[in-house]
């Protein structure tokens, strides 16, 4: 049955999305992940363990920190419940299968990247450089069940969205940054994995869902022609739309083409 694999993913992602939220904050400042611990960055007092259950802990401190009451964020507890959602999905998406690691991974490391380039309009090289050998290693395993074709199309994909990125970002200077460059390679090995369908539904989707934000911004005045709009979680988005839907979508569109 998948509802003890969902259980399990749903709480795999509160523990995950716990760390996420300590990754968002330190890596931008280049602090430890580790040292010291988790703290109140108002008053500096340490959070207690019981406290640091994911959602409960804040819903038990009413919001507020226990020694001096300043508040704390709801991005906490939504960053918590919102990576045990893109779990249990991911996991209801592929099942008990060799895959599952990888896109699990995948899952985490963009709900942290798509907050740290929204928070300081950057993709940290620590999170997305070693992601390329996390992701090669988690998906090796699988070449013994879906054979060669998909490691080379991945690897093919890879290089694709990588130097095609790095053409716009040259084309475009100051448009795109070399941090959306180096997530496009590693998001083309992820999608090359499942299929060209995937890539192509990912690659434009994520074309599509930046544009539209780029013109609402521009439409309330939040930005200007001359702003610095993240693209990263767009591309995100548009990843993960692939992963959930490339098939339909890519039928979709096709269906829409006319016939001879």
């Amino acid at each position: 049955m998948m509802t003890p694999l969902l259980v399990l993913a749903a709480v795999l992602g509160l523990a995950i999305g716990s760390f996420l939220n300590v990754v968002i904050y330190r890596v931008p400042r280049g602090e430890s992940l580790v040292h010291p611990g988790s703290a109140c960055p108002s008053c500096g007092d340490a959070i207690r363990p019981r406290h640091n259950v994911p959602v409960l802990g804040w819903l038990a401190l009413r919001g507020r920190c226990h020694s001096c009451a300043a508040p704390i964020s709801v991005r906490y507890p939504l960053v918590e419940a919102g990576t045990a959602l893109l779990f249990v999905a991911i996991t209801a998406r592929f099942g008990w299968t060799p895959e599952l690691p990888a896109y699990l991974y995948l899952a985490a490391i963009a709900v942290a990247l798509a907050l740290i380039d929204l928070d300081v309009k950057r993709l940290p090289d620590a999170i997305v450089l070693p992601s390329y050998v996390v992701g090669l290693v988690l998906l090796a395993p699988t070449v013994a069940t879906a054979g060669w074709g998909h490691a080379l199309r991945a690897l093919a994909a890879m290089a694709m969205l990588y130097l095609f990125y790095f053409g716009l970002a040259h084309v475009y200077r100051g448009g795109m940054g070399f941090g959306d460059v180096k997530l496009a390679g590693l998001l083309g090995l992820y999608l090359g994995w499942l299929g060209w369908d995937a890539v192509l539904v990912g690659a434009f989707a994520g074309f599509l869902l930046g544009g539209l934000a780029g013109i609402a911004l521009l439409a309330s005045r939040r930005a200007t022609g001359k702003s610095e709009v993240p693209f990263g979680p767009y591309m995100l988005l548009g990843a993960f739309l692939a992963i959930f839907a490339a098939g339909p979508v890519a039928g979709w569109y096709l269906s829409l083409l006319p016939t001879a």
